[in-house]
């Protein structure tokens, strides 16, 4: 997944508040994931993310504007620029 630029890695855990829906919520999020053009593995706790940083940021808008409107959550992410791959 190298490329000329430099890629970013982000892990996210998406935590749904309250929620009799949860799985289904979860599910949306994993679906908001898979419709951007980012490496990503889909884990028991967490979904480990790999990519250009401006779209593992618009990736995180939206899935934190789309699930504001449906549920109360809480969101771990960590981002880091050390994945391997440099310019």
């Amino acid at each position: 997944m190298c490329s000329m630029d430099k890629i970013a890695s982000c892990e996210i855990s998406f935590i749904p508040i309250m929620s009799k829906n949860y799985i289904d919520e979860v599910k949306e999020v994993i679906e908001i994931i898979k419709c951007y053009d980012l490496e990503y593995n889909v884990g028991i706790l967490s979904t480990t993310i790999r990519g250009s940083k401006e779209k593992i940021f618009d990736m995180v808008k939206e899935i934190y504007d789309k699930m504001d409107k449906k549920t109360n959550f809480t969101m771990d992410i960590k981002i880091s620029n050390i994945c391997g791959c440099k310019k």
